[in-house]
Parts: structure tokens; sequence; C-alpha cells
């Protein structure tokens, strides 16, 4: 559907800065990187908590975008080449703006995922927008000028919506929205034409997006809503209007906006002030009282509550689990219902019952209902990277298959340097509301914009389009009617050192394809969850002053989680230096497509033509180093390289001495004929996590300043100071100075033990059960028989030993793994590639099932305390032969 923007202005109640002319609208922007179709998106410059300038919209004004909303008075005056713009003739005058930049560093709602999470900025040396570079001549752009955009945002998406008059499904709580959307399209998109929030989009941007896609096509709408804080259910139920309304549960999560669990329940039913209907269950205290309240207080809805009691639309009268599957006996409308859900945790039931709900209030009948059921399948809500085969790149995307889910994946994918090639599989798109040749067409564009090199389609539909396909990629296409046909010719693609990109609806079971091109390796995996990393690095972020830079520190195989798969992501959301330990780990960054600084801490000699030939940064630390390096230099004939010296201030490991005045004196003498330039002066605090030893972190941080002093008076240009590593940053803010160093914190793991951060666990390591014995009493376990059974036993035999990273040291009952909701105590000793647990009394444990070593629910802190060790051992301890997947929620 297309607006014009003269209409679009109306809708906004702004006025034009400029006007050209009357362009039509069909996308909504608002982070640079997920530019596809420039000529008909709308770019909405929100605001962001730290950065300044024009960098997103000169951009994007490159890139061809040519219309644009931004604020009132932001930041002075905008500027173009060719002189201040001006209204057009017949369009209201305005003052001149400076364009505000941070639209891609937008803090969005706790609930959202992928839409520029937290604080993601581009740096202006990336974009070529910087300091220097020509200013971008604006003349040809649209420019709507609004006292807010996101309020502009939420106002159009709104208007949109009040042009459809069908059926539209909302949900909120605390736990459960997604899984409950995804369930009800699974169950329902037979029956209808179905438009729904993508992924989790369900925050105050993720909800005019999700709303934005509906078309004169869509028979039912789908779209979940989550807050954070208090008011902002009332702008999304502007946008949703849902007719139907889903209450999930209320729960711990997000609870910090709001004064108590009632509070926020009260604020999440506002959604449905307007809703027809509302299902919600009827055994949860919380969740009764509230709605009871919310019913009350005037709402019109007519509650539809499910449960065990007498009241309730939904009677649920027995419920039994059996082998893999749920049997719930229940009466609606006097009739007996009985429903087999194929999931036995409490949670999945919960959810089902939800949807079941819906399906009854929609008309469906309980024989079709549990047709449907049956074809319910377990909700992949991330995007995977993971290792394939020939030295390929595998990420899988594979649960769903939409324009804005594209969008999204290919996005993930562009991010991705390691490899020089990109390919896409690609199965039939079912549901876009698009007449085939206009679906295909722009995927194949979209498919070219993000350079994507290959591209293998599956399925009759987009196979129907090869000729036009093929043309677009110039004969790199190839297609195949299923996934079958694919794996009979897989070996005749020659995969080999590329990122794979794996896209497909479900029906079309792209697993196969999954295990055909990923790397086989045993069954302990550590799961990197990127979008936490962003989370933790913004709640540090939160505590720095704009003017402080941020390196983040990834050596040591990134703690353990990963090497370009996390430099990648860290470049993405916008940090200033990442710093590695030696040259090796920073040539294989560099080689992996990492383009920002990269600061070099254990320099050595036999490095210095790695350090030059990929612009590594060495940190130089001794007089016998400086010296050497600067020779090495000056042989080479490079001037001014970049270096940063290390000063010793107490930690007493490496760095210039600054006892006395001799020693600075020698290493100013030695700086002012150096063939380098200094880019940082740092020093390391030794205990800046414990609060007895801040009178020596106090003592380091005066020594640090007046050594730093010494050196800027003698040097003729100003460089960085940075001595706060990742407990310093929220412990000693005062030694915050031009940059910070953050490193165990981006893992998740706050050593200052500080209580203001909400960290979340970056890693997951787990494993599977390879079997399951029984012993009886007296019977022993593993090498030296040092685990006995006191009484009759069962144990499983997990694949993780020591030589994966499990310590020896939490063998016979030292340690624990979360097994079904319960710990299980090791028994016997740790080996090499097993270790066995004791399961007596766990019940429903089966062999294959996983066993989580540490992550969410075992957090790392706890095997460290148990093994008398830190995190730091534990996360870099974990071995390489365990496999590493990467995803983005």
């Amino acid at each position: 559907m297309s607006y014009g923007i003269r209409h679009i202005a109306g809708i906004l109640q702004g006025h034009f800065l400029q006007f050209r002319g009357d362009d039509g609208i069909e996308h909504l922007l608002l982070d640079s990187r997920r530019l596809i179709f420039p000529d008909t998106s709308l770019f909405f410059s929100l605001r962001g908590p730290r950065r300044t300038g024009g960098l997103f919209m000169e951009e994007l004004y490159k890139r061809g975008v040519r219309n644009f909303v931004v604020e009132e008075g932001v930041s002075g005056e905008l500027q173009a080449a060719s002189g201040e713009l001006r209204a057009t003739s017949g369009e209201r005058g305005a003052a001149s703006y400076k364009l505000q930049a941070a639209s891609d560093e937008v803090g969005v709602g706790s609930d959202e995922v992928g839409v520029g999470s937290d604080e993601v900025g581009v740096r202006s040396d990336e974009v070529g927008a910087g300091g220097g570079s020509d200013k971008v001549d604006f003349s040809g752009a649209n420019i709507i000028v609004v006292k807010d955009t996101l309020a502009a945002l939420q106002q159009l998406t709104a208007f949109h919506r009040q042009q459809f008059t069908l059926p539209v499904i909302g949900i909120t709580g605390s736990n459960g929205k997604t899984t409950v959307k995804e369930w009800l399209n699974q169950l329902l998109e037979d029956a209808y034409q179905i438009v729904r929030s993508p992924k989790s989009y369900n925050s105050q941007i993720g909800v005019p997006l999700s709303v934005w896609q509906l078309n004169d096509s869509h028979e039912l709408a789908i779209f979940e809503a989550g807050i954070s804080r208090r008011g902002e259910m009332q702008r999304l139920e502007k946008i949703i209007c849902p007719t139907i309304g889903v209450f999930t549960n209320i729960g711990g999560a997000h609870s910090e906006g709001f004064a108590s669990s009632a509070e926020k329940a009260g604020e999440k039913l506002q959604l449905f002030n307007d809703a027809d209907i509302l299902v919600y269950c009827n055994d949860q205290p919380e969740t009764v009282a509230a709605v009871h309240k919310w019913v009350q207080g005037g709402a019109s809805a007519r509650p539809f509550a499910w449960g065990k009691g007498e009241d309730v639309a939904v009677r649920v009268e027995q419920m039994e689990k059996k082998a893999g599957w749920t049997s719930v006996t229940g009466r609606y409308l006097g009739q007996e219902l009985l429903l087999h859900i194929p999931f036995t945790d409490d949670a999945s039931v919960e959810n089902v019952l939800h949807c079941v709900c819906v399906m009854l209030i929609l008309g469906r009948g309980g024989e079709d209902i549990n047709l449907r059921l049956q074809q319910l399948t377990p909700i992949a809500m991330r995007l995977e990277l993971k290792g394939g085969i020939n030295h390929c790149s595998i990420i899988n995307d594979s649960y769903s298959a939409d324009l804005t889910s594209l969008s999204i994946a290919l996005d993930f994918l562009s991010q991705q340097r390691q490899h020089p090639k990109r390919t896409v599989i690609l199965s039939d798109f079912l549901e876009s509301g698009l007449d085939e040749k206009t679906l295909y067409t722009t995927i194949a564009r979209a498919l070219s914009l993000k350079k994507v090199d290959r591209l293998v389609g599956i399925g009759e539909r987009i196979s129907a389009f090869a000729p036009a396909m093929v043309e677009v990629f110039r004969g790199a296409a190839s297609f195949y009617p299923s996934v079958e046909a694919f794996r009979k010719d897989v070996h005749q693609l020659h995969f080999r050192d590329e990122t794979i990109l794996l896209k497909g609806a479900r029906v079309f079971a792209f697993e196969e394809i999954d295990r055909l091109l990923s790397e086989q390796i045993h069954q302990t995996v550590l799961e990197i969850n990127l979008n936490a990393m962003t989370n933790n690095l913004g709640q540090y972020r939160h505590r720095l002053p704009p003017t402080t830079r941020l390196m983040a520190m990834v050596k040591a195989f990134s703690y353990g989680s990963g090497s370009f798969e996390i430099a990648n992501r860290l470049q993405r959301d916008g940090v200033d230096y990442l710093g590695v330990a030696y040259a090796d780990e920073g040539v294989i960054l560099r080689k992996s497509g990492i383009h920002m600084p990269i600061m070099v801490m254990n320099t050595e000699n036999s490095s210095f033509d790695l350090l030059v030939e990929y612009n590594l940064e060495p940190v130089i630390f001794s007089f016998n180093l400086l010296n050497a390096f600067d020779k090495w230099l000056k042989k080479e004939g490079v001037l001014t390289f970049p270096v940063h010296v290390e000063l010793e201030t107490g930690m007493n490991r490496l760095g210039f001495s600054t006892d006395g005045v001799n020693d600075m004196d020698g290493l100013l003498r030695a700086l002012k004929g150096a063939n380098f330039k200094i880019q940082s002066v740092f020093s390391h605090l030794a205990a800046s996590e414990e609060a007895q030893q801040d009178d020596y972190t106090h003592l380091q941080a005066g020594i640090f300043r007046a050594a730093v002093a010494r050196l800027q008076e003698a040097l003729p240009y100003s460089f960085l100071r940075h001595i706060a590593n990742s407990a310093a940053i929220i412990r000693h803010p005062d030694l915050q100075l031009d940059m910070v160093r953050l490193g165990i914190g981006l893992y998740g793991v706050d050593s200052a033990d500080s209580h203001q951060l909400e960290l979340q666990d970056v890693s997951t390591l787990k494993s599977t059960i390879a079997q399951i014995k029984r012993l009886k009493e007296g019977e022993t376990v593993g090498y030296n028989r040092r685990g006995i059974a006191g009484k009759d036993t069962v144990i499983a035999t997990v694949r993780i030993g020591y030589a994966d990273g499990y310590p020896r040291s939490l063998g016979n009952g030292v340690g624990k793994m979360w097994v079904k909701g319960r710990l299980a105590p090791v028994i016997g000793s740790v080996c090499m590639d097993m270790t066995m647990i004791d399961i007596s009394g766990m019940g429903d444990v089966h062999e294959g099932d996983e066993v989580v070593v540490f992550g969410k629910e075992l957090s790392v802190n706890q095997l460290a305390h148990w093994a008398q060790t830190i995190p730091y051992e534990i996360l870099t301890g974990v071995s390489q032969r365990v496999k590493r997947v990467y995803f983005e929620e």
C-alpha cells in the first residue's frame, strides 16, 4: 500500500522543510543498515541517547533515499552543499535545522529485538561522513518536520491501521507472547491470509513496523505488544486496535518500570480497552485480580477465561502428561472438549490453551482444532550462525518466509565479512499477499541490493520465475522443486568458503538442508546470544559520557566466545576499538572483514611486519620494544604509525616504569624522535572490583594522571587516556577518562558485583545425555572408582569432559549440571570426554535430553565458585572442539 508524501505530511500534522515532489511511500525505515528500497522508503530520524550529527541521513541520501522525517530544533542548522535548505514555494517556510543522526541509536523497548537495539551507531569513518568529508546536497529530498519523530511514526501507522476492518488479535503478557503468536499463525495459516509481527517486534518501534505490513489481501492480523514502563501501552493500543485480546500471564520480566506487578498488569491490559473479547487463564490469581480490576474500571471487552474453575468459558477438567504429549479433557459451551497437545512442559501447554481459546472464538470445532494441534512445532525464534562444511558459515533462519523477516535475515548476512561470497537458499514464499511476479521480482531486487552472489531456490513457485532470477544473478542461480531434489544434487553445487543463509517456510523443513551443510561436531555446544551481548554493551555505554570512547576486549578468542563472529557484532554495534592479546588474533579479524581500529596488547618483535601489513596498533611497554619497533619502522620507511603506550602504575606486569623522574625523562626522549604516533596512553588497575582495595586504586590513578600529564606536556599532539576496566566503569566513574576497556562485562559477568547492571548471560554451554544406567547400592562410577552409589542410583553419562573445558575439580559431587529444571550432581571423576551425573528421582529424563553446563539456569559464576576459580578461566577454557553457535533473537 502506497501513500503520497504530501498525504503523509498531513497525517503527521508536520510541515515541509523542503518539498521536491509527491513521492509514493511504501516502506518505513529506521535503521540505515536495513535499507533495501531507497526510492519508496521514508526515513524517520529517531532520537538516540548519545551521538548526534548528520551521518545517517547523509549516508542514506547517498544511497538513494529521498524522503525524511526530522524533529524541530534538534540541534541548530541543517546545511547543504548549496546552502541553507528552504521550503519550496507553496509550502510552509521553516528555519534550517541540523539533522539528528541518532536514528540508528534508538533505545528500543526491552521486548524489542533487531531494530537497532539499544544504541547501535555507525562511526563517521565507516560511512564517509565524518569531518572533512564533502557536504551532501539535500536539494533533491523531501524533508518533513514534526515535533516528535517517534510519535509521528506511531501516528502514521495508527492511521494505516484504521484503513482495515479485519479481525486483529493482540497479544501481551510477561511470557509466551511470541510463541502464542507464532502458534496461532501455524494453526490458522491454512484458513486465513495472515499478517503478523515479525520475530519479537513488539515495542514502541516494533509495533508500528508490524502494523505497517497490513494490506488489502490480509484476512487476519496477529500482533504482540510489550512494554517496560508506564504510559507505553496506550500508544500501542491506538496502533494495534485489537478486536480479540490474549493476555498470556504476569511474570517478573520488565518489572523495574512499575511499582508492582499489579500496576504492570493494569498497564498491559490497556491494550484491550476497545477489544471485543479477552482470553486469559483463570488459574493465575494475579492475572484474575488484574482482569477483574480492569473490568470494574469500565473495560467493555467480554472476558473469555480458561482454567479449572467453574466460572470460565473453557473448563479444564483433567490434564494428563504422557510420553511426549499432554491429554486435556474439558468442556466448552456444555460440550466435551478433548485435546491432544504435542508438548509436556507447563509453559507450552499454557500457550497452546491460549491458542485453542482463540480458535474456538473464531468458530473452529474441536476435531479441527485437534487435527491442527498435531502440526504444531517448537518455535525457533532466532537466527543461528554456525560453522559449515568446506569452511563455510551457515545462517539458519528457516522457521518463516516473508519479506520482513527476509530483510532482517539479509541484514544479518551482510554483517558477516568472514567469507568473500554470499549465498541464499530460499523456499517459496507462501503468504506475502502479493501477486507472484511482484513478489519474486521484489525478492530478486532485495537479494541483489544486499550483494548476494548466488541464489538457490527451492519450491515450484520460485522455480517458475527461474529465468528472470537467473538473469539477475547472471547465471549464478539454481532451482529445485523440493528439498529432496536439492539433497540429491548438493555435491554438485560446490559450497566452499562462503556464508550461506537458509531462509525457508516452515512446511519446507529446511532442517534437512541445515544438517547437510552444517559442520558435524559432537553434541556439546556453546551457544552465544548476540542480542545479550548488545544489551550488556548498552548497560555500560549508558554509564559513560558521550565523549568517552569504548574499547571492547576480544582477546583469548573473545573470552572463549569466538573470534570474528563477536567482532562483527561489536563493529556493527559501533564500539570504537577492539583489543586483542596477540597480532595473530588481529590478523584473523582483518581477514574476516573487521576494519575498525584494533589494539594488540602483547607486542612481539616477530610480528612487526604483520602489524603494519594489517594496520594493527601495537602496545609499546618497554624500551627494548620501543627501540626495536622504531628501528624497524625507519628501515621500512613507515611514518607516524599508530601505537599505544602502557605505563606501570602498580599491576607490576607490563609497562614503562613511572617510579622516578629518570624513567619518565628517558621515555620522553625516546618518543620525540620515533617514527610512530601515540594513539593512547594507558595502564591497568590491579583491584578495581574490590572495595577494600580502593585506596590502592586511587593511588594507581594518581600515579597515572601525573605521568600522563608529563607526556601530554611534552608531546605536540593529544592522545587518549584510559585506565578503567569493566569493574572500574561502574565502581570508579571518575576514571572513565577518554576511553574505557570493557572485557568480562560484555559477556554477562558483573565483575564489580555492583547490582546496578541488568546484564544478560551471553554464553550457554550445553551437551546431551549419551546413556542412562541404573546402579545398585555399592557399585562404583568412573576412573579409580571414586564415585560410589550409596543407594540404588540412576546416572546419566553426559557428552562433556575436561578436554572440552569442564574442570576435573568439579568431579565427585562438587559440580552440578542442570537437567529438566533440576540440578544433578556429578558422580565420580570427570573423564576426558564424558562426565557422569546422578539423576536419581528426576523422573522424565531420557537419553538424548539436553543438559546445561552453564547459562541462564546455572550461572558461570556459580560454576567457577564450585571449581574454586574465576569466571574468566571457565569461559576461556571451553575447548575449540566445542561447536560455537551464534544466534540473534
